[in-house]
């Protein structure tokens, strides 16, 4: 049996979270089926090499599919999202490589696959608490700017009392809305800006790596560094089943 990444008591923690979305049955065969999820989050392998003690891989990858369609994992990972009173905030980007088995999905839509200078990509906008655990991402196409996406991390994300980011969001306009959302902002200006960087909080910009650190953690499984689902959907299902799993120790 190929080893497994569930202890008893996070399976439990999880199952009940998905159990609460309504949108599926209590069934025993869940539990492997999960497990099959991970083992190819975890190594990155296409769905038809999927071990056989998992079950039958195209019985494992449509119950994944159903489960991302219905917004099962979603649900569950907004029900153990504890995080009601967030003193800090950190904003960031990743750029994320798209294999060419991604994509070639028969649909008018880009898929959240763009062009960048690596080629074919994907970003995950992403947001984290002070404990640096994720509280709210979202997809774009590779090439889209991080400060497109600035707003919508703030506003999505539990009440902040400071945002911390990068040069990347030097915007007067977004500190301004960042003000209007009641919270205060540490975004160090670009070199070209005229008003300098006095009044940066540095001590808390340092502290800035908790989302960096976030990224790292999830990209050491292989099936989120390299993007190899076709559909946005099912890889943003698999991003958020990564974040579950920094989760699952919380509440153990």
């Amino acid at each position: 049996m190929p080893r497994l990444m569930l202890t008893d008591e996070r399976w439990e923690i999880l199952y009940k979270a998905m159990l609460s979305s309504g949108r599926i049955y209590d069934k025993p065969a869940h539990r492997i089926t999960m497990e099959g999820i991970l083992y190819r989050m975890r190594t990155g392998l296409p769905w038809r090499d999927l071990p056989k003690e998992f079950g039958c891989w195209s019985k494992v990858f449509r119950r994944f599919n159903l489960w991302s369609s219905k917004g099962v994992l979603s649900h569950a990972f907004n029900t153990l999202v504890d995080s009601e009173d967030v003193e800090w905030l950190f904003i960031d980007g990743s750029i994320i490589s798209a294999h060419q088995h991604g994509t070639g999905a028969a649909s008018s839509a880009t898929e959240d696959i763009g062009k960048s200078r690596g080629g074919n990509s994907t970003k995950i906008h992403l947001a984290v608490d002070s404990g640096g655990l994720p509280v709210y991402f979202e997809l774009s196409q590779g090439q889209v700017n991080d400060i497109v996406h600035a707003k919508s991390l703030v506003e999505n994300s539990p009440k902040a009392e400071h945002v911390v980011a990068n040069k990347g969001y030097d915007s007067d306009t977004f500190r301004e809305e960042v003000e209007k959302m009641g919270a205060d902002s540490t975004i160090p200006r670009r070199k070209h800006q005229k008003k300098g960087n006095e009044d940066v909080d540095w001590c808390l910009y340092r502290y800035r790596h908790l989302v960096e650190n976030a990224f790292g953690r999830i990209k050491n499984y292989r099936a989120i560094a390299t993007r190899y689902d076709k559909l946005s959907r099912n890889y943003s299902s698999m991003v958020t089943l990564s974040f579950l799993m920094m989760w699952l120790p919380m509440h153990a």
